[in-house]
């Protein structure tokens, strides 16, 4: 049964801020968490606590939650999002930072949906310290979500699929999820660079709406210490996006596809 909701209020949402290890990062994405122009809950989530995620969740008042169980990023944000109590919720990734408009984005798009999933905007990336808006990759990215900015395509579970068939278009930490219109765990792959393709793929064959905001509302910072660039580096992603691309289309084409994704995978290195 779906929930549908009239409008959402700040105290519907919460960024849900996943800290892993020590990040050098950690405290700007507070802070730009902080900076919304529309405030909403915060919390912390880890599954290695330290001295440093601590200090921080103390000076900036931050409730921090340590989670139960080995760690694994299935296992991390399922947790993240169980220390929820909102509907609306954005999975926080510690590197990166989002601009002051997205809370207020969020409530406005999801407010106007009636049977809303999910919420995610386009995104730039953070090079060397510096923000980059426009490269091939977000370009591509940005032509293949493009359908998804016509209001009517938001339901269509066709276009939705056929957006998710041709590549990870949909930048994870950009992603607010309608809670109680999602089955529960949203994550359940244990894929560990496409855990968002693979859950957006499931959640694309719901009834309800995909809801694109056009507007450049965070920015993913690359560096040779994230975890994409490590999952590149093995090779784990290339199998795993083969993996995603034969949920769509048969074994031939889909390791055609999949040659070309991997020299995509490029622009994810410095």
């Amino acid at each position: 049964m779906f929930e549908r909701f009239s409008v959402f209020a700040p105290s519907d949402h919460t960024f849900a801020l996943c800290a892993y290890g020590a990040s050098p990062y950690l405290e700007t994405c507070i802070k730009s968490l902080l900076d919304q122009t529309v405030k909403t809950n915060i919390l912390i989530s880890t599954s290695t606590p330290n001295d440093e995620i601590t200090k921080l969740s103390q000076r900036y008042g931050i409730p921090l939650y340590v989670n139960e169980g080995a760690p694994g990023i299935c296992h991390d944000w399922n947790c993240a999002m169980d220390h929820c109590s909102t509907p609306l919720i954005t999975i926080a990734h510690q590197d990166d930072v989002y601009l002051p408009q997205y809370a207020e984005n969020v409530l406005q798009m999801m407010g106007r949906a009636e049977r809303p999933l999910i919420f995610f905007s386009d995104y730039g990336e953070i090079r060397d310290g510096q923000p980059c808006d426009d490269n091939r990759l977000l370009r591509i990215k940005r032509l293949l979500l493009s359908p998804l900015r016509i209001k009517r395509f938001a339901t269509s579970k066709l276009v939705r699929r056929r957006v998710l068939s041709c590549g990870s278009a949909i930048c994870c930490p950009s992603v607010t999820m309608c809670v109680p219109n999602l089955p529960h765990p949203v994550f359940v792959s244990s894929m560990k660079s496409n855990l968002d393709w693979e859950a957006w793929e499931r959640l694309s064959k719901l009834e309800g709406s995909f809801m694109y905001c056009d507007k450049i509302l965070m920015r993913h910072r690359i560096h040779e210490g994230s975890e994409t660039s490590a999952l590149i580096r093995d090779d784990t992603r290339t199998s795993e996006d083969l993996a995603m691309l034969e949920k769509f289309w048969p074994r031939p084409i889909a390791r055609l596809m999949n040659r070309a994704y991997a020299a995509g995978q490029k622009s994810n290195s410095l």
